[in-house]
């Protein structure tokens, strides 16, 4: 069955709602970023909060803040002693999550850091329960690894843009799309890790650690 917009519509309106805070970032992002499509959606963004909330971390890392919009989801599902680290190196969208983190609830929650990830990440000495990977498709594999030994047994990391707008299944070879099949494939082939890819607009794969 086809995702038509209708039925998009349809599950959004069927789902829990979006909140103020995110309906004013998403529409901010739309208006001052060159490349919008990046935010997370409605429908995506309650996914992620959903999921949160089941998992209820402790500590969450995100690798991509973007706008900050799948932050401010993933924050939503927090331990009340939790706390979020989100990792960006763009410095000129910075200013966007900044604005609202700042306005959100979850301000003493969120501690946002500008730089590269590789650098940053091996500096996280604290037990992570969930990550939340959007950044340069690259480089996941190499996120993966420095991930995987501060992610407790049980947690789970999500990985976005997994389906990479279908070209997986096609003979392309561009570099991000190879990289996202060799992402899959080495995911898939690793017995410390279970997972399942769902179809969600560009792929989300769930990934938890045994």
């Amino acid at each position: 069955m086809e995702l038509t917009p209708v039925l998009e519509r349809y599950i959004e309106q069927n789902s829990e709602d979006e909140p103020v805070l995110l309906k004013a970032l998403r529409r901010e992002t739309y208006q001052k970023t060159t490349q919008p499509h990046m935010v997370s959606g409605v429908l995506q963004g309650r996914i992620l909060s959903l999921l949160s909330r089941i998992i209820s971390p402790r500590l969450i890392v995100e690798i991509g803040t973007f706008t900050g919009y799948a932050t401010l989801c993933l924050a939503e599902g927090l331990s009340e002693t939790g706390k979020i680290i989100t990792i960006d190196k763009n410095a000129e969208t910075a200013y966007i999550p900044k604005k609202y983190f700042k306005e959100s609830a979850f301000s003493e929650k969120i501690d946002f850091k500008e730089g590269n990830a590789l650098e940053i990440i091996p500096c996280i000495n604290e037990p992570v329960d969930l990550v939340f990977l959007d950044a340069d498709k690259e480089n996941y594999l190499k996120y993966v690894e420095l991930l995987k030994p501060r992610l407790r047994s049980g947690g789970i990391i999500l990985a976005d843009n997994i389906l990479w707008k279908g070209k997986v299944v096609m003979e392309l070879k561009e570099k991000k799309t190879e990289a996202i099949k060799e992402f899959n494939k080495q995911i898939k082939e690793d017995s410390s890790l279970e997972v399942v890819i769902l179809p969600i607009r560009d792929g989300i794969s769930i990934i938890r650690k045994k």
